[in-house]
């Protein structure tokens, strides 16, 4: 990683809250970098969510299936389809920091940051690496069906999709975020969408950490989390009391609100 500004760093341990306080909390992690405090990195688990890519059109949610089965659902900043999270089957990491701590341009700072995550996956014995070339999409709504990019898609040893990453850059600061799938659950997956998808297609394009490796979700997040932290250099760290005020009135005024999930124009 660049050094350039030296930033300080804190490490956040795996936490859980809903879904529009997690993206919120991203958001806040960058004002605070910007005005000086520490940049973070963070490890974080989902309850059972629908997380939408900014400009994607509402209408590819079944929002019937979402309400039945308590799935909540609220919208990143960065673009893409559509991911189901869950407490078992997704691991999520954020890097967030000033502009200038990143190295290089889009592609060589997506690179950069995923370094940690590589080393993390073989570190449990999974050989994973960005997709070498373009490939087809399934369902362009759903990010893990989406035609795959080399700048961003990690596959694993069998050349299926593991883990998809995405930036975006507020104010002077740099949000990375990435979704790695530790096992799959391609029907709940597929019936959050407003279509016929096929869950043993889902199958054969999404892979998973325990495809792979025999190790549990404790030892991946720890693996990761540890990564992360070596990475950055990053001492152990919480939000602040200010930090979480703001986040859950902005999760309130933004991203839980349905202006901003529902009926977002991209």
């Amino acid at each position: 990683m660049s050094d350039s500004s030296d930033p300080r760093w804190r490490v956040i341990g795996e936490e859980r809250h809903p879904g529009p306080l997690t993206m919120a909390l991203e958001e806040v992690a960058a004002e605070t970098a910007v005005d000086g405090g520490p940049a973070t990195v963070r490890v974080y688990r989902w309850p059972d969510t629908l997380s939408l890519g900014v400009a994607q059109d509402a209408a590819s949610v079944d929002w019937g299936f979402c309400r039945r089965e308590g799935i909540g659902v609220t919208r990143r900043q960065t673009g893409g389809g559509g991911i189901y999270h869950d407490a078992v089957g997704d691991i999520s990491y954020s890097v967030v920091a000033p502009s200038d701590a990143v190295a290089g341009d889009l592609l060589e700072s997506y690179r950069d940051i995923c370094d940690p995550v590589f080393d993390a996956l073989a570190a449990l014995g999974v050989d994973a690496d960005f997709v070498e070339g373009p490939r087809d999409e399934i369902y362009e709504p759903a990010c893990y069906l989406r035609g795959l990019n080399p700048a961003h898609d990690v596959v694993g040893p069998d050349g299926r999709k593991l883990s998809g990453n995405a930036q975006y850059r507020p104010l002077d600061a740099v949000v990375q975020h990435g979704s790695i799938s530790f096992t799959r659950r391609a029907e709940r997956h597929c019936d959050c969408f407003d279509a016929a998808l096929d869950p043993d297609a889902f199958r054969e394009r999404v892979g998973a950490i325990d495809d792979y490796a025999d190790v549990t979700r404790a030892e991946a997040v720890d693996a990761l989390l540890s990564s992360l932290a070596s990475w950055a250099d990053a001492e152990e760290g919480s939000w602040t009391s200010d930090e979480l005020d703001r986040a859950r009135a902005l999760a309130d005024a933004k991203y839980g609100a349905e202006s901003w999930v529902r009926h977002r124009e991209g």
